[in-house]
């Protein structure tokens, strides 16, 4: 048997906490190794207990969650742990955010329990929780923020295809868009994605939109 993905719950409100830890715990494949009120206190238990995935909440006491997210998965942190945001404010500010910081997802609080646990498990396996849908509101609202100013270069070691599956991620489109679009097999696409992410060192598809837009390889 393979062991339970470890979770940490982090949430300042004590029912919610409970809520979560409770739907989390009655899953045989998931495990809640710890829980916490605060970003700082997040932070501290991730380092001693190691766990899979972080739930985090965005709005807390002390360190919220956004710069918890960047202590725990930001850039050049050396054992990074993947983090999903839970919150209640559905603001596209706090998405763009918690993702910059390194949240490999994001969900709201009122998404059903089933979500959150296919969220987890997402996460978990490396994957990035974030629709396609998001990912092209996200790109339209927040693309002028990581636009690289002119004349940046951008030499990168992708060969022609990456760059066309590279561009086509950073435009939002899912595996099966991008398949339709090159005409090539879905197994083809997640194959150079793979390949795109090992190359630039990106940890998922939402690193490589950021990239693609800060390079200035898409639009």
């Amino acid at each position: 048997m393979t062991a339970p993905i470890r979770v940490l719950v982090c949430d300042d409100q004590v029912l919610v906490r409970t809520g979560l830890v409770t739907i989390i715990g009655a899953q045989p494949d998931l495990e809640v190794v710890g829980e916490c009120e605060d970003g700082r206190v997040a932070v501290d238990l991730a380092g001693r207990l190691r766990p899979d995935v972080v739930v985090m909440d965005v709005r807390m006491p002390v360190l919220d969650g956004i710069e918890a997210t960047r202590l725990l998965a930001g850039a050049g942190v050396p054992q990074q742990v993947k983090v999903l945001v839970v919150t209640t404010f559905n603001l596209d500010e706090y998405v763009y955010e918690a993702l910059r910081a390194g949240a490999s997802g994001f969900l709201l609080k009122d998404a059903p329990p089933s979500q959150l646990l296919h969220g987890i498990r997402t996460v978990a396996t490396g994957a990035a929780l974030l629709d396609p849908e998001v990912t092209r509101k996200l790109v339209g609202t927040y693309a002028a923020r990581i636009r690289p100013a002119a004349g940046t270069p951008h030499d990168n070691p992708l060969t022609p295809r990456e760059l066309e599956v590279l561009r086509l991620i950073a435009d939002g489109r899912s595996n099966s868009e991008i398949a339709a679009a090159l005409q090539i097999s879905q197994e083809t696409v997640k194959t150079f994605v793979s390949r795109i992410l090992t190359k630039l060192d990106l940890r998922d598809r939402v690193q490589a939109v950021v990239y693609a837009y800060r390079q200035g390889l898409a639009t």
